[in-house]
């Protein structure tokens, strides 16, 4: 690939065939950072609601509590070498990649937690009529809980800036007339029915996430 493509990246990936190379470059990568930092697991590749996926899991007891530094407090090393990945992928495909990371089953655990969260705010802004603002949370948490409050028919928005952003759930017609034909606001919101997509990239908490 030339030095300009590394440069200048062009759109995401696409196709199921793109996104398998995106994972397989991405799974490329982690297992050299697995032997340069001595840690065992195995390596799972797929296709996940228009985006590679690729999770590292434990192979040999013991690895969990290992894998669990490369987590991190939060989230944030996993955030950290999920950046690191796509852009391992980009410059070896010359696209900008999108790619999600999972460790030890973090996301999957934290992505049960954010369901249910959003899932009782929405009962409470059902209940009461009233607005519901939810913790500050990092664009992968935002946008989980869109896609939740999306799917129960009510309306939901970021606010704030990072990184105390969060998500606001709210009846429909509170909502004001900020969102694009799309069904999302510029700031990663959701109207009904119009669930925040992998493939709505114009979302600002998609787009980060």
């Amino acid at each position: 690939m030339s030095e300009h493509a590394a440069q200048h990246p062009r759109q995401q990936a696409t196709t199921v065939k793109d996104l398998e190379e995106e994972g397989e470059v991405g799974a490329d990568y982690l297992e050299e950072f697995l032997d340069i930092v001595d840690l065992g697991g195995d390596i799972d590749i797929d296709v996940d609601h228009g985006r590679a996926s690729v999770a590292i899991i434990a192979s040999e007891e013991g690895d969990e509590r290992e894998l669990a530094d490369l987590v991190g407090r939060d989230g944030e090393v996993l955030e950290a070498i999920q950046e690191l990945t796509r852009l391992a992928v980009q410059v070896r495909t010359g696209n900008r990649s999108r790619l999600m990371l999972d460790i030890n089953g973090y996301r999957a655990g934290r992505r049960a937690e954010l369901t249910k969260i959003a899932e009782e705010a929405v009962t409470r802004v059902k209940a009461t009529g009233d607005p519901v603002a939810l913790e500050s949370m990092n664009p992968f948490e935002r946008k989980v809980c869109h896609d939740v409050v999306a799917a129960a028919g009510l309306f939901s928005e970021s606010e704030g800036t990072e990184p105390h952003r969060h998500v606001v759930v709210m009846l429909p017609e509170e909502s004001d007339d900020s969102q694009d034909a799309d069904g999302l606001d510029t700031e990663g919101g959701a109207r009904p029915g119009h669930e925040v997509t992998d493939a709505a990239a114009a979302a600002a908490d998609d787009e980060q996430a």
